[in-house]
C-alpha cells in the first residue's frame, strides 16, 4: 500500500458564510446574563439542542466537481493531458475535506493502519478493520471515485480468496474499485477480479505490504535492470485489465517513461510530475501524522501543531475558570428560571432532610 506520507487545506476549510465574530455575538445576545449584584437574568424564551443552530456552524462551499466520478472520466482527463488527483482519506471527516477540496479520487488506503490506528506498518490491519472506515468515507464522499486497498493476507492466495475480498470491499465497503500491490505475479489476480466485475488499481514500485523483501522504504527501479523489471510489470497489469497503476517511489524518468507506454493512466506518488496524476497520503500533507515525513511527500499544513496548541488552550481557560463562558451556555425562560430561583430560595432556608433511613428510625 501506500507508504504513509505526512489536500491542499481546501480554501473551503478557510471560508465560512459569516464571520464567528457575528456569530457568537448573536448566540451571546440570546444568553442568560449576570447582572451588577450577581443575580442572573433571564434571556427570551427559545428553543435550545445540545447542537449549534445551523446558522452558527461554519458552512463550506459544496464540493468542486459537479458530477459523479467515474474510471471513463479519469481516463479521460489523462488523455487530454490534465493531471488526475488523488487523496487518501480514513474516516468520515477526512473523506468531507477531499471531496470539498476537489479530489476527483479518493483511496481508503492501508496506510492508516500507521497514521490513523497506530500500527507499526500496513501489514497488521485486518480485512474488517478496512471496512470499517470504507463505509465511514463513503458517507463523506458524493463526487469522487472511491478505492480502497485489499489488505494484506486477503488476495495473495489464491484468486477465489481475492474476489471475495475484493467483493466485501464493495457490497459492505461501499467502495467502487480495489487496490492490489504486486506487478508480473499479481498480474493473474487483478484479471480474476476485474472478471469478477470490480475494478483494480495495480500498484508497483515500493510495495509497503513487502517492506521485509524489499528492505524497508527503499526507492525501486534505480538499476536500469530494475527499472526494466517496473515497465514489464506495468504491461502487464495494464494487460490484466487494471484501469491504472500507482508508482511508488521511482525515479522520475521511469516514471514518466512508463507513462508513456501505458494507455491507461499511472498516479505517482514520489515518482515525479511525468505521471498522469498524484497522490498522497492525508495526514502526512496535512501535517497530522508527525512520526517521520517522507521526502516525497509536501506539507500544506501542520495541523497537529495547531490541534495541540488548541486543546492546550483548552486545559488552560478550564482551570482558570474561563470555560465555559456565558456564550457557551444556555438560557432558561424567565418564567421557568423565576419558578427555580424561588425553589432554590426556599430549599436553602429550610434545614436539610434527613435521610430515608434516619427518617424511619424516627418515626
Amino acid at each position: 500500500m501506500i507508504q504513509p506520507t505526512a489536500t491542499i487545506v481546501s480554501a473551503a476549510l478557510r471560508q465560512s458564510a459569516r464571520p464567528l465574530a457575528t456569530v457568537a455575538a448573536r448566540v451571546a445576545c440570546t444568553l442568560s446574563t449576570t447582572s451588577a449584584a450577581g443575580r442572573i437574568t433571564a434571556a427570551p424564551a427559545r428553543s435550545y439542542s445540545s447542537r449549534p443552530p445551523v446558522e452558527a456552524v461554519a458552512s463550506y462551499p459544496p464540493s468542486p466537481l459537479k458530477k459523479k466520478v467515474t474510471i471513463q472520466a479519469l481516463q479521460s482527463v489523462a488523455r487530454k493531458g490534465d493531471k488526475i488527483t488523488m487523496i487518501t482519506a480514513h474516516d468520515y471527516p477526512t473523506s468531507l475535506w477531499a471531496e470539498r477540496a476537489g479530489a476527483e479520487t479518493i483511496l481508503v488506503g492501508d496506510s492508516l493502519a500507521m497514521v490513523a490506528l497506530g500500527y507499526d506498518s500496513t501489514v497488521s490491519i485486518t480485512l474488517d478493520e478496512m471496512l470499517h472506515h470504507c463505509r465511514a468515507v463513503a458517507r463523506g464522499s458524493k463526487h469522487a471515485f472511491l478505492i480502497a486497498d485489499l489488505p494484506f493476507g486477503t488476495y495473495e492466495a489464491c484468486a477465489k480468496d481475492a474476489i471475495r475480498a475484493a467483493q466485501r470491499m464493495v457490497k459492505e465497503g461501499k467502495m467502487e474499485a480495489v487496490k492490489i500491490e504486486g506487478g508480473k505475479d499479481m498480474a493473474e489476480t487483478a484479471r480474476a477480479i476485474v472478471r469478477s466485475g470490480i475494478p483494480v488499481l495495480g500498484h508497483i514500485g515500493l510495495t509497503p505490504q513487502r517492506l521485509a523483501m524489499l528492505g524497508g522504504f527503499r526507492v525501486q527501479g534505480k538499476s536500469a535492470a530494475s527499472a526494466k523489471v517496473l515497465v514489464e510489470d506495468a504491461l502487464a497489469l495494464q494487460d490484466a485489465g487494471c484501469f491504472a497503476v500507482v508508482l511508488e517511489a521511482v525515479p522520475a524518468p521511469v516514471a514518466e517513461y512508463i507513462t508513456r507506454q501505458l494507455r491507461i493512466p499511472t498516479i505517482g506518488i514520489g515518482a515525479g510530475a511525468g505521471c498522469s496524476g498524484q497522490v498522497l497520503v492525508q495526514q502526512d500533507m496535512l501535517g497530522i501524522f508527525d512520526r517521520f515525513v517522507p521526502k516525497f511527500c509536501k506539507q500544506y499544513a501542520n495541523m497537529s501543531e495547531t490541534a495541540v496548541e488548541a486543546l492546550a488552550n483548552y486545559c488552560r481557560e478550564v482551570k482558570a475558570g474561563k470555560f465555559p463562558g456565558v456564550e457557551h451556555t444556555y438560557p432558561m425562560p424567565a418564567e421557568e428560571l423565576a419558578k427555580f430561583e424561588a425553589f432554590t430560595a426556599a430549599n436553602d432556608r429550610a434545614p436539610a432532610r434527613a435521610p430515608a433511613a434516619d427518617r424511619t428510625n424516627a418515626e
